[in-house]
């Protein structure tokens, strides 16, 4: 007990000398626990990536890139159509969500602060966040391809697009956020009206997390396969310029050829897979470049 205040107890040194080894082995024991872990996570990881690497440069091949899907049982073959389809189905999803989501996000940070309506927009959109993909496909098979009575290029775009909407959106919510308001205050000082501070102040301010949230929404839909297995399909020659009838695509040809039994189908699989394996790498490493500048600021 402490002599100058009788209500303060001063700890024992036997007391502290007992509590502090078993911190110590509670501290090291957690540290091990999360080293292993680490370790089991990379060694599988690893694992699966060399396998990749190394399947999938074994089926490449100068006609990969030149060549449509063979038919089944038959030799060589490449897989330009669903590439070509790939990206004309992301290049529709990044073309209708970029509009909506930035448009979104920006009503949620500039003119939501504080709204029930914006609180429920934003509820609504961490849910459709965390959506099962597969689930968005059976909305949209039964929106557009069912009264249409045939699989489109357009249902798949339309799929992929609602899945890269609520990336956007909270990526350009959160970009703007770290706008300084003194930013916003010196436009309107000047007397500019608040859709003329966000256009040319906001926007520009947080140009480069924008556009990172962009990217990694394109990231996002380029290896996706369950929503296009009900909108888009798959089809084994070029697609027609309207889009009508199955579309071929990456992720649904590569669920469909491993499952084949042809080793031919199968290499391709992994010739594919290992494709869109490096294109969302690429897209990732220009996303961390492209929000650096944003963090140095």
């Amino acid at each position: 007990m402490d002599a100058t205040n009788p209500l303060v107890t001063t700890p024992s040194p036997l007391r502290a000398s007992r509590v502090r080894p078993g911190r110590r082995v509670a501290d090291r024991a957690l540290r091990i626990s999360c080293l292993v872990a680490t370790v089991v996570g990379a060694v599988v990881l690893g694992s699966i990536l060399l396998m990749l690497i190394v399947e999938g440069i074994r089926g490449l091949s100068p006609t990969l890139f030149t060549q449509p899907t063979p038919g089944p049982g038959s030799e060589g073959g490449g897989i330009a159509n669903a590439i070509l389809g790939s990206l004309v189905l992301t290049t529709i999803g990044i073309v209708v969500a970029t509009p909506v989501g930035v448009m979104a996000g920006t009503y949620l940070a500039e003119y939501g602060r504080g709204s029930k309506l914006a609180d429920i927009i934003r509820f609504l959109n961490d849910v459709l966040l965390s959506a099962p993909s597969i689930l968005i496909g059976l909305f949209v098979y039964t929106l557009m391809v069912r009264p249409m009575g045939t699989y489109s290029g357009w249902a798949g775009g339309v799929a992929l697009a609602i899945i890269a909407v609520p990336v956007i959106v909270r990526t350009t919510e959160d970009m703007l956020r770290l706008v300084p308001g003194t930013l916003r205050e010196a436009g309107a000082a000047l007397g500019a009206p608040p859709s003329k501070v966000i256009t040319s102040v906001t926007w520009r301010a947080a140009s480069s997390g924008i556009v990172t949230g962009i990217i990694l929404a394109l990231a996002r839909i380029a290896g996706e396969t369950a929503p296009l297995l009900f909108t888009a399909l798959n089809n084994n020659s070029w697609f027609s310029p309207n889009l009508m009838g199955g579309v071929a695509n990456l992720p649904v040809m590569i669920y469909q050829f491993a499952l084949s039994p042809y080793p031919n189908w199968q290499g391709l699989a992994w010739a594919g897979a290992l494709l869109i394996t490096t294109t969302i790498l690429a897209l990732s490493i220009i996303a961390r470049l492209v929000i650096k500048p944003q963090n140095a600021r």
